[in-house]
């Protein structure tokens, strides 16, 4: 088919506005999927997906469609995911692409993903076509959120399309739109194979699965190819496209998305970004690749039997070659055994993460309090990125230590920027401006320290908004902060698996809910055990888990108070003796229970 019959575009989109709903009925209208065959979610794969409603992976898809001008066009579909924790997956996604829909929800309006993404499909040059969704909804105000894409996203309202995708509304003119809107590939200057990885998936039988867009040049079954980040060469067993299923084609031309199976055996042989060129005929410099995805998140993920160590480190190979953001490095620790340091790109990141290592590779784990990277400058001018509290120099070495901050975009209604204020102060962070979007809302924006959203910023955020508060937030610089690594002592010995970095005036809230947490899952021991957080040496936070008590006196009736004196002093030695020498073993629950992210 002809390069200027293709149009290859995206769905780009705050969460829960309709994106995967939208791109089901563009499926049913283009008859790529017949009507008995069809199901909600057409192009979320993964359970997870399913279960939670969101779109963890983009999902690629061509579909054939007779315009109105009488011509078949070939429309290759990524519907991308929209929570922030994934937006690698979207600017990849729109790496492959011309054009995007930009779907808003007709009652909700602009939220703060939808400018978010309209940043990214900009920076990518992209045609964005506005489509306001869920116009059958009785709150529905069409004309408010065309005025909102005028005033806050600079597109021109009269150009937004109005559907409903669950009710199959104005699906026609948005393909149209995609066919005369969005600009067909642009035609290559010449014949070499330049393809772009975008995304990739493992097959227990068939080895690795690169999903590719292909720039210039032709690619089949038994060309043999090379990748320009390690320079190996491989043979093309099978080319193929989506429909949704993989469905195998002769060879995928300029302008194509589909997938490229070769005989590459491991997962570390294929590098997300990467270009693929033709070994007879290579091409001499790489397509421009996406940005190096740096984990922004880390925590530590150790088997809880320590038998299977190998079997997570295959499963954690295999998650990475499809999940580019997911990065992992052998560790251990003296509590927990071998295990690995693993960094995520944000919270929603590491629990998919782990609920995947559950679900397709059958692992139990327990995963360590989420961190930061931090800087930290020593005395002698070196500066060290740590992540792990327990690689942190002593204090008398650190003239200061700098922590990561982003750049939060809070979209709240009017009545509640006041607790939004608190919200913000309570969490370290610093307002820039505040800007009226319309009658009812407003966007703050504002600078937080990282370590200070990662747990539990969106769920307060939601709660005090009632749920219509957004955030979106992008990586700022670092900053220098007043932070100290806080210990826990038990019985007097630092245990490393509960030493943690913290904001030196959160420090001790933080060693006093970590102390408490410790006295219910310690067993009480024959002695009085000291659970004690402690800021190089200096005591912030105690807890106390009391002796099991022994009645010695009970087998002694009758006769001199002195007798029972003389005993309960033998006990007294003994105990203080015991205190001396004896050691607290923390069962391995314990550990579980504390450390286990909530």
């Amino acid at each position: 088919m002809a390069i200027e019959l293709t149009r290859n575009f995206s769905i780009i989109a705050h969460i829960d506005h309709g994106k995967t709903t939208l791109s089901d009925r563009l499926l049913e209208s283009t008859q790529t999927v017949a009507m008995r065959d069809s199901q909600a979610q057409q192009l979320d794969s993964m359970d997870l997906e399913r279960e939670r409603g969101i779109t963890i992976k983009s999902h690629p898809v061509t579909m054939m469609y007779p315009a109105s001008d009488g011509k078949t066009y070939k429309l290759n579909l990524l519907d991308t995911p929209g929570h922030v924790d994934f937006s690698y997956e979207v600017s990849r996604s729109l790496a492959a692409c011309e054009g995007a829909l930009l779907l808003v929800d007709a009652a909700q309006g602009v939220e703060a993903q939808t400018v978010a993404n309209v940043h990214l499909a900009n920076e990518a040059n992209l045609r964005v076509i506005p489509v306001i969704n869920k116009i059958d909804l009785p709150n529905a105000d069409v004309e408010a959120v065309r005025k909102q894409l005028e005033d806050i996203l600079a597109i021109p309202g009269e150009e937004a399309i109005e559907a409903s995708a669950k009710m199959g509304i104005g699906i026609q003119e948005i393909l149209e739109a995609v066919v005369e809107r969005i600009p067909p590939p642009a035609e290559p200057e010449d014949e070499i194979l330049r393809a772009s990885v975008f995304d990739s998936v493992f097959d227990a039988y068939r080895g690795v699965v690169s999903y590719v867009r292909v720039m210039s040049g032709e690619v089949k079954r038994g060309t043999g190819m090379r990748t320009m980040a390690t320079g190996k060469t491989y043979d093309v067993k099978e080319v193929g496209v989506f429909t949704p299923k993989q469905s195998p084609r002769d060879s995928l031309k300029a302008g194509d998305v589909g997938y490229l199976i070769a005989n590459m055996k491991t997962s570390s042989e294929v590098k997300i970004g990467d270009t693929i060129t033709e070994s007879r005929n290579p091409s001499d410099k790489p397509l421009p690749g996406f940005k190096d995805i740096q984990p922004m998140v880390f925590s530590g993920i150790y088997p809880i039997s320590t038998d299977d160590f190998e079997q997570l480190k295959l499963a954690m190979g295999k998650l990475q070659i499809n999940d580019a953001a997911f990065s992992y490095q052998a560790e251990s620790s003296t509590a927990l055994g071998f295990g690995f340091r693993c960094g995520f790109l944000g919270l929603l990141h590491m629990e998919i993460v782990q609920e995947r290592l559950r679900r397709e590779f059958n692992m139990d784990v327990i995963s360590t309090y989420p961190g930061v990277v931090y800087k930290v400058i020593k005395t002698n001018g070196e500066e060290l990125e740590v992540d792990n509290p327990s690689y942190l120099p002593e204090p008398q070495h650190i003239t200061e230590i700098l922590e990561p901050t982003v750049k939060a975009y809070i979209m709240t209604p009017n009545d509640y920027i006041g607790d939004m204020m608190k919200l913000v102060a309570e969490k370290r962070g610093e307002l820039l401006n505040t800007e009226t979007l319309d009658a009812t809302r407003v966007l703050l924006t504002c600078i937080l320290p990282l370590n200070e959203i990662l747990v539990d910023f969106n769920d307060r955020l939601k709660s005090m908004t009632r749920g219509y508060g957004s955030m979106d937030y992008e990586h700022a610089d670092y900053q220098p902060g007043k932070l100290v690594k806080m210990d826990m002592l038990i019985a007097g010995e630092s245990v490393d698996a509960f030493s943690v970095i913290v904001h030196r005036d959160k420090a001790e809230y933080r060693g006093r809910h970590l102390a408490a947490k410790l006295k219910e899952v310690i067993p009480q021991q024959m002695f009085t055990v000291a659970i004690q957080a402690t800021i190089g040496g200096k005591i912030i936070a105690r807890e106390s888990i009391t002796a099991m008590r022994k009645n010695v006196t009970a087998k002694c009736y009758g006769g001199d108070i002195s007798r029972k004196r003389k005993l309960l002093e033998k006990q007294k030695e003994g105990k203080k003796k015991m205190k001396a020498i004896g050691r607290v073993n923390i069962p391995q629950d314990a550990f579980i229970k504390v450390l286990k992210t909530d």
